[in-house]
C-alpha cells in the first residue's frame, strides 16, 4: 500500500513538471515566433511645445480634427458609482465614449457583453469597437472606471503619432520576459494595433479566448501576449521631461509619495504637467478631479496653448 501511495505521488509530480515543461516550450515558440520583428521596447514623449507653436494655423487645425479617440470603459454593476461619475465628467471628452458591460443594467445604456471574465471582457470590447468604428476612429482608449483621463492631454502626446503604424502606448510592466501596458493606467490602441490584434483573435492557439489551465493571465498581460504575436509590442508614455503620463495612481497617492520622497520638491515630484490618466478615483473624486482640470483657474495665469481640441459635435463637454 505504501508502495502504490508513493508511485502515485511521484506520478502527481512528475505529471505537473511535464505540465509546466509544456508550458515553458509554448512560451518560448511564442518569443521565436516574434523574433524577426527585431522590436525593443523604448520610451515615447510627448511632443515639444515649440514644435506645435511652430506650426502655422491651418495645420493646427488639421492636427487637431485628425486625432479621433474613441473610448471603451469596462463596467459591472458592482461600479454603478463609478459608472455613473466617469459618464458625468471626463468620458464627454472623448470623440465617443461606450460602456461595455458584463450583464445588463437598467439604469445605464451600455453595450452588454454577457460574461464576467475581464479578459473575454476586454477582447469581445476590442473585437466589437473594429467592426463598428474601424473607419470613423484612429485611436482606442480602454480604460476601468475608477480611471480619470484628461482626453486633451491624450489628443496631444498623440499629435505627431501616425495611428497607421502598430502603437501600444500606457504605462508599462515588466513581467519576466514579457512587457505590457498595466490596465489600471488606461492602454492605447492605434487602428493599426487595433486591426492587427482583431486578426490574431481568430487564432485560439496564439490568443485564446481562454486562459492556460495551469494558470490564468491578468487580461492586459494576455493582451501583450496577442499583441506580441503581431509584432506589437508595449511602449511607456512620457512628457517631455521624461515623466510618466499615464498613472496607475490618484493624484492623493503619488502626492503623499512625493511628499515622502522629494519633500522640497512635493508638486514638481508628484506628476507630470501633461498627466493623461490617474487611477484608484472614488466616485467624488472623479467630480474634484473634473473641477481642478476643466474649471479651477487662476487669474492672470494664461498658458498660452498652440492647440486647441474642440469637442465633438453635440457634446456637453466641459
Amino acid at each position: 500500500m505504501i508502495s502504490e501511495s508513493s508511485s502515485f505521488v511521484k506520478g502527481m509530480v512528475l505529471g505537473g513538471l511535464f505540465c509546466v515543461f509544456v508550458t515553458l516550450i509554448g512560451h518560448s515558440k511564442m518569443g521565436h515566433g516574434t523574433k524577426a520583428h527585431h522590436h525593443e521596447h523604448h520610451h515615447i514623449q510627448a511632443p515639444n511645445k515649440e514644435d506645435v507653436s511652430n506650426l502655422s494655423e491651418g495645420e493646427r487645425m488639421e492636427l487637431s480634427h485628425s486625432i479621433r479617440v474613441y473610448c471603451i470603459i469596462l463596467v459591472k454593476p458592482k461600479d454603478l458609482g463609478n459608472w455613473a461619475a466617469v459618464k458625468e465628467t471626463w468620458s464627454k471628452h472623448c470623440d465617443k465614449a461606450e460602456f461595455y458591460s458584463s450583464e445588463s443594467v437598467k439604469v445605464f445604456d451600455s453595450v452588454v457583453l454577457n460574461t464576467n471574465d475581464m479578459w473575454v471582457m476586454v477582447r469581445n470590447a476590442y473585437k466589437l469597437a473594429y467592426e463598428r468604428y474601424k473607419d470613423e476612429y484612429n485611436w482606442f482608449f480602454l480604460a476601468h472606471p475608477t480611471t480619470f483621463a484628461v482626453i486633451e492631454n491624450l489628443k496631444y502626446f498623440l499629435l505627431k503619432k501616425d495611428a497607421s503604424q502598430p502603437f501600444y502606448i500606457g504605462h508599462t510592466v515588466k513581467s519576466g520576459d514579457l512587457e505590457y501596458v498595466d490596465g489600471d493606467g488606461g492602454i492605447v490602441l492605434s487602428i493599426e494595433s487595433l486591426k492587427r490584434l482583431s486578426k490574431i483573435f481568430e487564432d485560439p492557439d496564439k490568443c485564446p479566448e481562454q486562459g492556460g489551465l495551469i494558470w490564468k493571465l491578468s487580461e492586459d498581460k494576455q493582451l501583450a501576449v496577442c499583441l506580441k504575436y503581431t509584432g506589437v509590442f508595449a511602449e511607456n508614455a512620457e512628457d517631455s521631461e521624461g515623466k510618466d503620463v499615464f498613472n496607475t495612481k490618484s493624484v492623493g497617492s503619488l502626492i503623499k509619495e512625493a511628499m515622502a520622497n522629494q519633500p522640497q520638491q512635493v508638486v514638481e515630484g508628484c506628476c507630470s504637467d501633461m498627466a493623461i490618466t490617474f487611477n484608484g478615483l472614488a466616485p467624488n473624486h472623479m467630480h474634484v478631479m473634473m473641477y481642478g482640470v476643466y474649471r479651477l483657474r487662476a487669474y492672470g495665469h494664461n498658458f498660452k496653448d498652440a492647440l486647441v481640441f474642440l469637442p465633438p459635435a453635440g457634446s456637453d463637454n466641459d
